[in-house]
């Protein structure tokens, strides 16, 4: 397996690079996400994932782990092949698939073109405990932020408030801060209700 290539960039594109490793020339599929990430400079570093078929073998390539993670997650879901994640990775960022996930958008997975209502539940439904936010120094937060937001919750429950209206604003909340701790998730809660 071919996990990671660092050389010298000969070409890119918005879909692909060409990478010179000691004279060997590697094409390597990349995400919108991945090329917005990548600077002019010659020397490039990837982290890659190779999808071995019958008929090729076909490089991908991820400037972040966490978006090289998410990528071979999203594959394992039946119905979703190799391009159809990367049209996910090249039209929402790792965080927004995520949040998306956690949260049960559906209608935000079911935006990417290829991706039906079907498709867009399976996702959710096949990596919701899979997968947890990410935070900018790529550690995993969204089992935390689950564990908060239930206890949030059950506290707002407890004070009278109806939970299905309080799960939209804690969500909310979240979204907009995912490393908010249970008090201040309480308190902007009380806030906004």
């Amino acid at each position: 397996m071919i996990t990671q290539l660092k050389g010298r960039m000969i070409e890119k594109s918005p879909t692909e690079v060409v990478i010179d490793c000691n004279g060997v020339g590697y094409l390597v599929n990349i995400s919108l996400n991945t090329f917005s990430k990548l600077t002019d400079s010659e020397s490039i570093s990837l982290f890659t994932h190779l999808q071995v078929k019958e008929d090729s073998h076909t490089l991908f390539g991820f400037f972040e782990k966490t978006e090289r993670n998410l990528f071979r997650k999203l594959i394992s879901v039946s119905g979703i092949g190799a391009s159809t994640a990367r049209t996910m990775l090249s039209s929402l960022s790792p965080k927004e698939i995520q949040s998306a996930i956690i949260s049960g958008d559906v209608s935000t997975i079911q935006s990417v073109k290829g991706i039906g209502l079907k498709t867009a539940q399976r996702v959710i439904i096949d990596l919701k405990d899979k997968v947890g936010l990410i935070s900018e120094n790529d550690q995993f937060i969204g089992n935390i932020s689950n564990t908060n937001q239930d206890e949030a919750l059950s506290a707002l429950e407890v004070l009278g408030y109806n939970r299905k209206q309080t799960s939209k604003v804690i969500e909310m909340l979240i979204n907009n801060s995912p490393e908010i701790t249970v008090e201040e998730l309480i308190k902007g809660a009380l806030n906004k209700l």
